[in-house]
């Protein structure tokens, strides 16, 4: 079996988040670069998938800048087989429609039986890219699963609803993203770190896939504007001196609330 892992770099959650007012674009500088810890947790499931099942082939796949490779290699550490990363500078500021048709295009040149993805990054927080790609490679799609069950034709979870959990399965080829309540990652050792400089490593771009991200018949989200988050203004305090109830009714109003 192989089964391809989505991870992709992000700034570290515990550094700064700032944005470049010119370009619009996180400066990826201003604190650690990472692998999202949701992207490492859906690894660790197919590396644990891949222990208990000789023969399974785990391959890391990001869309990400170059300087991002040593991000990426992080996952050939921790157990990966492979790694393919794809890096062309129009890609930069990429929305999420072009990200999820670049990730289908590599995918389809891997002969994968389950693609297993996160829910959910913590940079862009758009939570949608696991659907779209699934839906480019035609194939089923069982998102936001707390649990995970993989055999050799089907996978399988539970994910939480409001009033309970759904069991959901799929047969495969197929595409699974997963949520915080699966394990932590494993740590990378020095054996691993050691023998992912030896491991396969491909470097893709946007004319190896065939793609053009100019396509006047695509669909692209364009920014036209950019501005910094206002600084938090004091809260409005209202002493009761017979008349709270009129205040705070006053309050919602003139803010739409009410």
């Amino acid at each position: 079996m192989k089964i391809v892992v989505l991870v992709k770099e992000v700034p570290d959650t515990y550094g700064d988040r700032k944005l470049n007012l010119e370009t619009g674009l996180a400066e990826r500088d201003a604190s650690d670069r990472v692998i999202d810890e949701i992207g490492e947790r859906a690894l660790e499931v197919a590396l644990s998938y891949a222990d208990a099942n000789a023969g399974t082939e785990v391959v890391v796949l990001s869309m990400a800048a170059e300087a991002s490779a040593a991000t990426v290699r992080k996952g050939l550490a921790m157990g990966a087989a492979s790694a393919i990363q794809v890096v062309d500078e129009q890609l930069a500021g990429a929305d999420l429609g072009l990200t999820a048709e670049v990730l289908a295009a590599a995918l389809q040149r891997t002969d994968f039986d389950l693609v297993i993805a996160g829910n959910l990054s913590t940079d862009g927080s758009g939570g949608v890219i696991p659907a779209m790609v699934a839906e480019i490679l035609d194939v089923p799609a069982a998102t936001m699963l707390n649990t995970v069950e993989i055999t050799a034709d089907a996978v399988s979870g539970q994910r939480a609803t409001d009033g309970g959990a759904a069991a959901v399965s799929a047969q495969l080829p197929a595409l699974i993203s997963v949520t915080e309540a699966l394990p932590d990652a494993r740590f990378p050792n020095f054996k691993g770190i050691m023998a992912a400089k030896k491991k396969p490593f491909e470097t893709l771009s946007l004319a190896d896939l065939d793609l053009d991200p100019m396509d006047p018949a695509a669909s692209r989200s364009i920014m036209t504007t950019i501005s910094e988050k206002p600084p938090r203004e004091a809260g409005v305090k209202i002493t009761d001196e017979g008349d709270a109830g009129e205040q705070l009714a006053d309050f919602l109003i003139q803010n739409r609330l009410a």
